[in-house]
C-alpha cells in the first residue's frame, strides 16, 4: 500500500479562521476612552512626561484622532483637570448636610479623604502645578471654591458666638487648606487609617475654634 502524502498546511474551506470583526467606537465612546487613558498617563508621568504618541498608541488610534477630539495634549489635559475639579467639588459640597458645625467639619474632611482614596489618579493630577496657562483651574483655585462653601457655615457660627462674621473667609481658607495639605501628605503614606486622620483633623480644627479669641493678639515683639 502506497502512503499518500498530505499537505498539512492546507485547511478545509469550512475550517478557515474567521476574521474578528471589531466594533467601531462612537465619537463619544472614543472621547471617553482617550480621557481615561490620558488621566492614567498624566497621573503617572505628569503633563510633560506624557506624549500624544503614547496616548494614541494606548488607545489603538492614530495621533490625528487625539487632535480631532481635543486639539492636542493641552486640550485633553484641560478637560481631565476640569472633570476632576468638578468631581471633588461636588463630593465636598454634597457631603455638607449635618446641622452641627463639628459634624460638618468631619464631613468635609471625609469628603476629601474619600476622593483621594477613590480617585487617586485624579488627585495626583490636581495637586501638580498646571503647566498650561489656559487650564480651567488649579488645585489652589479649587480649594478656594470649597472654602467659599464653608464660609457661610462659619459666618453663621461666628455670628451666633459674637465673633466678626467678616473674618469667616479667612478661617474658611485656613481650615480647608489644612485639610487639603494633610490630604496631599496622606496620599502617599496612607497611615493612619482614613477615619483616624479625619478625627485628628477635626480635633485640631474644632478645639482651635472652640477656644477662639474674639480679638486675638500677638505676644512677640513684632506687631505689624
Amino acid at each position: 500500500m502506497v502512503a499518500v502524502a498530505t499537505d498539512s498546511s492546507s485547511t478545509p474551506s469550512n475550517d478557515k479562521p474567521r476574521r474578528v470583526r471589531r466594533t467601531r467606537m462612537t465619537g463619544a465612546e472614543r472621547r471617553q476612552q482617550l480621557l481615561e487613558i490620558g488621566r492614567t498617563l498624566f497621573a503617572a508621568k505628569g503633563f510633560e512626561g506624557t506624549s500624544v504618541e503614547e496616548i494614541a498608541a494606548k488607545a489603538g488610534v492614530s495621533k490625528p484622532v487625539v487632535y480631532e477630539h481635543f486639539g492636542g495634549k493641552e486640550g485633553l489635559y484641560a478637560v481631565v483637570v476640569d472633570r476632576e475639579m468638578r468631581c471633588l467639588l461636588e463630593m465636598v459640597t454634597s457631603s455638607l448636610t449635618a446641622g452641627h458645625p463639628r459634624e460638618l467639619c468631619e464631613q468635609a474632611a471625609f469628603a476629601l479623604l474619600d476622593y483621594i482614596e477613590e480617585y487617586t489618579d485624579g488627585f495626583r493630577i490636581l495637586v501638580r502645578d498646571s503647566p498650561i496657562p489656559q487650564s480651567t483651574g488649579s488645585f489652589a483655585s479649587l480649594i478656594s471654591d470649597i472654602a467659599t462653601q464653608v464660609e457661610d457655615i462659619l459666618g453663621r457660627e461666628f455670628k451666633s458666638r459674637g465673633f466678626d462674621p467678616k473674618l469667616a473667609p479667612l478661617y474658611a481658607q485656613a481650615l480647608v487648606g489644612m485639610v487639603a495639605l494633610t490630604g496631599q501628605w496622606w496620599l502617599d503614606v496612607r497611615k493612619p487609617k482614613k477615619a483616624e486622620v479625619a478625627a485628628h483633623l477635626v480635633n485640631l480644627a474644632w478645639h482651635g475654634l472652640d477656644g477662639l479669641e474674639a480679638k486675638p493678639h500677638l505676644i512677640g515683639r513684632r506687631k505689624s
